[in-house]
Parts: structure tokens; C-alpha cells; sequence
């Protein structure tokens, strides 16, 4: 076969193959479009370069559905959302779609915690255990282990408890057969702490499960009653509630949830025994409600004082990121995430004004937190004009 001929047959099944390429990239592209028009005010360029990031990412880490919402100052600006609810279904996720905010819920006990303080109801000293405590000698066997009477209330909100971590047997993952009470007693007779209470940063989902019990303690009311009342009602949300575990307990627009090889099933989760540090299921809008009313930008009225945020946002030893119930930088920006098998979310306000929110239906291996994090990110800086709207319907 000539040279020139063989040359035009290999250029052809080349520019065959890359057209290929090219249709299904585009095909593929298409797959997740957004489930709204673009939003009044918002210029198509701008949102076309998000709703490409959004796509990139859920097509990366096959994520069926995904929402988000972003405040500016006191405004919700925008509320977006992409695939599926409910992939059997059909059902397209929308903005008033609930999902399970896991670790997310840590900030909302955290605001009761300082609210009870602020009423002089409580004292960031105050012991939790033992003779004098807030929760007196209600758990666990007489006498206490070492360090477990010294323990106080900033140390749980801290994270400074020196034990019953999540580095190795997180106690709010053992023991199914449990109930709350039982698996609290279970845990301090028999999972010991190891370091001085103050001394040492170690992530506890069981210390904020505490704070719960002492939010119950304290106020005499249900936690779940207690934060609707006082805290979601006064950012006006009413859409908030604990989650069910199983799929039969499903709530009303509450979305499917996805677990991934490897990862534990979203159905198997004691959603109700997490309730003060994982129970939570919110949209992305009732995030962000709650959010603006602790930004120090904010011009709604806060739900606390501008010294208990102070407190709030101080960072618990040298060198640590995190706060009472948020991780904080040197930009004064505040945030958390929440993972559970099937689930993720993220909440941020930053320094600059803004406050955003972003929930999915599953996670997965890899940087899945991380580029969830840059991808909220990469849409505020992806719209480079905000118009003068509020979701909020303040304008």
C-alpha cells in the first residue's frame, strides 16, 4: 500500500476516534444538567462555568444528585441543584429536597450549648461527670475511671476530652443493640480515658452526643425539641428534623441514599442514637439560613452575641483548627463537614461574607471531601456578578 494512502487511512481512523471521544464527552456532559433554568440576574456565561463544575464533579466521583445554595451577606443569592433524588425514581433532586447533614449537626448543638451559656444556665467549666457535674452519676459505674470526673464542657465542644475518639473504635459506631443511655454508661465504664481532659485535640463524636444529654439535662426538655425551638425557629426553619435509619423511615422529600464499594450500608446507620452529632436531615437552603445568623458579616440578628461567636470561633489549643463545633483558619473563614456511608455535606461561612451549603447522595474514596470543598470554592469565584435578588425574600 503507498505511503500517502496508508497515511490518509491512519489520519481518518484517527479523527474517527477522536470524534468518538468528542460525542461521548459531550454525551456525557449532558447526562447531569441542572435541574433549573438560569436563576433571574445571573448571567448565562457565569452559570454555564458552574454548572460545568458541578458536572465535573459528579461525573468524577459518580454522585446521582447534588444541591447547594449560597448567601452573600444577609441574601440567599442562589440555590442550584443537579441529578437524581432518587435514581429508580426519576426523581430529580430540588432545592426543597431534605438530606442527612451528619457531622454537620455538630454547629447546631454547639449554638444551644453557648445560648444556655449566654442564659447563665451553664458554664463552659462546668464538669460533666461526678458529684457536681451536669450529668452527676445518671451514667456508668461508681467510682469513675481516671480523668472522666475532670472532664468539662468546653472540653467536649473541643474535641479535648482525651478519649473516646474516632482515631480507632468510635464508641457511636459500636454496640447496635444499644440505646443511648446504654451505650453511654457501656463507654465510660469500658472504653477508658487516655489523656488529660484539656491537653490533647482528639475528634469525639461521643462527646458531642454527650453535649445532647446535657442539653437535655439542663433545659428539661427533648435535645431534638429544644433545638427546633430555639435555635431553628428563630433562623426560620422549619423543615429541619432527626432522620429515620431505615429506608421504611424515609421522611417526607427526604432524598435515596447510595452507598459505594467498601462502604458501609446508608440503612444501617442509628441516625435517631446520633441525634446531637449526626442525626439531622436539612436542605441546603435551611443550612444556609442558619449559617448567616453566625457570620460576623451578617446583618440579620444573630442568634448569639457577637462575644459568644468570639468564643465560638476561638480555636481550642495552639496550632488547632478547630473550634467549639467549627474549624477555623487565619482568614476568619468557619467551617464543618459530615460524612456517613451514602451521604456528605459541607458548610462554610466565610471572612469575606459569604455562606454556602452543599449536600449529596453518596461519597466515595479518593479526595471526594476535599474536591467537594474546591468545588464550592471554584463556584463563587466562577460567578463573577452577583444581582441584587434575595431567595430569602427579604427584597
Amino acid at each position: 500500500m503507498p505511503a500517502t494512502i496508508q497515511f490518509y487511512k491512519s489520519l481518518c481512523k484517527s479523527l474517527f476516534a477522536a470524534t468518538l471521544f468528542l460525542a461521548a464527552t459531550v454525551a456525557a456532559y449532558a447526562q447531569i444538567p441542572a435541574n433549573q433554568p438560569v436563576p433571574k440576574g445571573f448571567s448565562k456565561a457565569d452559570i454555564q462555568a458552574v454548572d460545568k463544575a458541578v458536572n465535573n464533579f459528579m461525573q468524577k466521583y459518580h454522585v446521582p444528585g447534588l444541591s447547594f445554595a449560597i448567601a452573600k451577606g444577609d441574601s440567599l443569592k442562589i440555590r442550584r441543584t443537579y441529578g437524581y433524588a432518587d435514581t429508580a425514581k426519576k426523581e430529580k433532586v430540588k432545592p426543597s429536597n431534605r438530606f442527612r447533614i451528619a457531622s454537620v449537626s455538630k454547629p447546631f448543638t454547639s449554638a444551644a450549648i453557648m445560648l444556655l451559656i449566654e442564659q447563665g444556665k451553664l458554664h463552659l467549666t462546668d464538669k460533666v461527670f461526678g458529684a457536681g457535674g451536669v450529668l452527676g452519676t445518671t451514667y456508668g459505674s461508681q467510682p469513675y475511671k481516671q480523668w472522666v470526673t475532670d472532664i468539662t464542657i468546653q472540653n467536649l465542644l473541643e474535641h479535648t476530652g482525651g478519649g473516646w475518639n474516632r482515631d480507632g473504635d468510635d464508641p457511636m459506631f459500636l454496640h447496635t443493640e444499644m440505646n443511648q443511655a446504654q451505650l453511654i454508661s457501656w463507654a465510660v465504664d469500658n472504653m477508658p480515658v487516655t489523656k488529660k481532659p484539656g491537653t490533647y485535640y482528639s475528634y469525639s463524636n461521643f462527646g458531642y452526643c454527650l453535649l445532647g444529654r446535657v442539653i437535655e439535662k439542663v433545659s428539661g426538655t427533648p435535645y431534638e425539641q429544644f433545638i427546633k425551638k430555639n435555635i431553628l425557629a428563630k433562623c426560620g426553619i422549619n423543615t429541619m428534623q432527626i432522620g429515620g435509619n431505615t429506608l421504611a423511615e424515609q421522611k417526607p422529600d427526604e432524598v435515596y441514599y447510595y452507598g459505594n464499594k467498601g462502604d458501609d450500608d446508608p440503612y444501617k446507620m442509628d441516625e435517631r442514637r446520633m441525634d446531637s452529632h449526626g442525626g439531622w436531615i436539612a436542605t441546603a437552603t435551611d443550612l444556609v439560613k442558619f449559617l448567616v445568623r453566625l457570620n460576623y458579616n451578617a446583618y440579620k440578628p444573630e442568634i448569639l452575641t457577637t462575644a459568644t461567636l468570639a468564643e465560638l470561633y476561638t480555636p481550642s489549643l495552639p496550632g488547632s483548627d478547630y473550634a467549639k463545633g467549627w474549624l477555623t483558619n487565619s482568614d476568619n473563614n468557619h467551617w464543618h463537614n459530615g460524612s456517613l456511608p451514602g451521604e456528605q455535606a459541607l458548610v462554610v461561612n466565610t471572612g469575606s461574607g459569604f455562606s454556602w451549603a452543599v449536600l449529596v447522595n453518596t461519597r466515595t474514596d479518593g479526595n471526594f471531601s476535599g474536591d467537594l470543598d474546591q468545588l464550592m470554592w471554584q463556584i463563587k469565584e466562577s460567578i463573577k456578578s452577583w444581582p441584587d435578588v434575595d431567595l430569602f425574600g427579604n427584597k
